[in-house]
């Protein structure tokens, strides 16, 4: 087992310098490395890893929650609001019209298109603009907030459409509504007493919360990152002021879990799949990319973007990544989609990570304000 183990790390660690070298998101190069040890070098999966993975998309998913700026969610509200609405609506209409109309999908195979297809992605975007310097302007926060709208819905619609409407879902949305209305507080009087211990007491107290609702949220047949999202937000004022906590949460996150998540991602893309459904993959990524752009763009001309700043904005709202992934994993792993649909989607998922970012920071990208 532990020899295996080290196979895995090292996978992640060859990741790790070759998005070093190359700059671009290492959770993307992770999902190439594993399309590249599962179809050349025999990788598999088994309980343990499918354990890390499933932690490594529930924590990647409380600190994207974690990360939203609660301020200029407020001061920006109407901007953000529209642009991240739209930026899930149309995509999600679009991928799920097509797939079901005309690719013969079923529909719920289709329902999973629709949402994989209508994300954002948080790490792409987040990472863009720290590179840029952006992420402290105005507009960068703008953008922040409408990727968080943005997945917001796509990871409600997840579980609104496959949830189990049972005694189970009345159990989570209680407990779930206490926790997050009372987290806020009581985290602080938490750090306040047993923060900055030896124990890492807090993270412990964090995690229990997000693994409690996460359970809860899997007993009513809906997806653990439902809940690790909005509390991620429910404490996003706390960690604001407590850098060095979310440093040490990201820190264990990112070298011990997320690898086998994004890793595992690509270990079941296929590609001889890619290659018989090239056709397929083009039309949705270009079906993502049009409904993005008559979604958003219309919605930086109404609050007087410019049009640089609107194209930037319209671009980096096209990206998908980790959310994406997780609703084909959630597909794949609930028997919704076969391998081949999912062959598709992820693939459709990293080339969206790739191609706006690409174009719009070669001919886009705004000037960074003084």
């Amino acid at each position: 087992m532990w020899l295996t183990y080290s196979w895995w790390l090292g996978l992640a660690l060859i990741a790790g310098i070759i998005a070093n070298w190359t700059g671009i998101s290492i959770s993307l190069i992770e999902i190439l490395v594993g399309v590249i040890a599962g179809n050349y070098l025999g990788f598999q999966t088994n309980d343990w890893i499918n354990f890390l993975g499933g932690v490594g998309s529930i924590l990647l998913t409380f600190l994207a929650g974690a990360e939203v700026d609660p301020i200029v969610l407020r001061t920006k509200f109407k901007e953000s609001v529209t642009i991240g609405v739209l930026a899930f609506v149309l995509p999600f209409a679009g991928a799920f019209a097509y797939t079901y109309f005309v690719a013969g999908w079923t529909l719920q195979a289709a329902e999973i298109a629709g949402i994989a297809l209508s994300t954002t992605s948080v790490a792409v975007v987040y990472a863009v603009m720290v590179e840029s310097g952006l992420n402290e302007s105005e507009l960068g926060k703008i953008i922040l907030a409408a990727c968080f709208i943005n997945d917001l819905g796509t990871v409600l619609m997840l579980g609104i459409l496959f949830a189990s409407y049972n005694k189970w879902m009345l159990l989570f949305i209680i407990v779930t509504t206490i926790v997050i209305v009372l987290m806020p507080s009581v985290t602080k009087k938490f750090f306040e007493i047993y923060g900055n211990k030896v124990g890492q007491l807090e993270i412990k107290y964090l995690l229990f919360f997000v693994f409690l609702t996460g359970g809860l949220a899997s007993m009513a047949n809906s997806e653990a990152v439902l809940p690790a999202y909005i509390l991620g937000l429910a404490v996003s004022g706390f960690f604001m002021k407590e850098k060095n906590l979310l440093f040490r949460l990201r820190a264990v996150t990112f070298a011990v879990f997320t690898p086998f998540y994004f890793l595992k991602a690509g270990l079941f893309v296929s590609i001889p799949g890619v290659i018989s459904n090239i056709y397929l993959i083009v039309i949705l990524l270009l079906i993502k990319m049009f409904t993005k752009y008559i979604g958003v763009k219309p919605a930086t001309m109404l609050f007087r973007f410019s049009k640089k700043e609107g194209m930037y904005t319209t671009l980096l709202m096209s990206t998908g990544l980790t959310f994406g992934t997780i609703s084909a994993m959630f597909g794949l792993n609930h028997k919704i989609i076969t391998v081949e649909q999912y062959t598709i989607l992820v693939t459709v998922v990293i080339l969206s990570a790739i191609v706006p970012t690409l174009i719009a920071e070669k001919f886009y990208r705004p000037e960074r304000e003084d």
